[in-house]
């Protein structure tokens, strides 16, 4: 793993931040990308249990993702019982963390939004998001609610 040298100077919350701020960078960039993309925000692809698919995260989505729900006001991830995803709000069926949603939300498979991106399309970003993961010794991609779990863990 590529983790930070452990200088004297060195400021783990500092390291943190630049590395989320990698993360909205690696965002950013794909919405500037020229695919069409329509999300209804129906909320169909955020039902794991139905669709069979859960997004994966890697160690700086999940952290990014987990920042955000805290500023929703949320201090634990939601539990669940319906196979459905934990950022799913159970009244409003919307997603409560949509402008952080992670990366695999972004470029998801629902039809009704244009259908997945390609892999070649992003590429670059994935690996990007890797990049960042090994810079956190995130050891790789996770489960979006075990993932968030941990981070929500690790920032307390």
């Amino acid at each position: 793993m590529n983790r930070p040298a452990r200088r004297p100077d060195f400021n783990p919350q500092e390291f943190r931040q630049e590395s989320l701020e990698k993360v909205r960078t690696v965002y950013a960039d794909l919405a500037t990308r020229p695919i069409q993309r329509n999300c209804t925000l129906r909320a169909e692809c955020c039902h794991f249990k139905l669709t069979g698919a859960t997004p994966y995260l890697t160690k700086g989505e999940a952290l990014f993702a987990a920042k955000a729900l805290r500023a929703a006001g949320r201090k634990e991830l939601p539990v669940r019982t319906d196979g459905a995803c934990p950022l799913l709000h159970p009244r409003t069926l919307r997603c409560m963390i949509y402008a952080g949603r992670p990366f695999g939300c972004r470029t998801h498979f629902c039809a009704a939004a244009g259908g997945p991106h390609s892999r070649t399309e992003v590429l670059d970003l994935i690996r990007r998001l890797e990049e960042i993961d090994e810079k956190l010794g995130g050891g790789g991609v996770r489960k979006l609610p075990e993932a968030l779990a941990d981070a929500l863990d690790e920032l307390n």
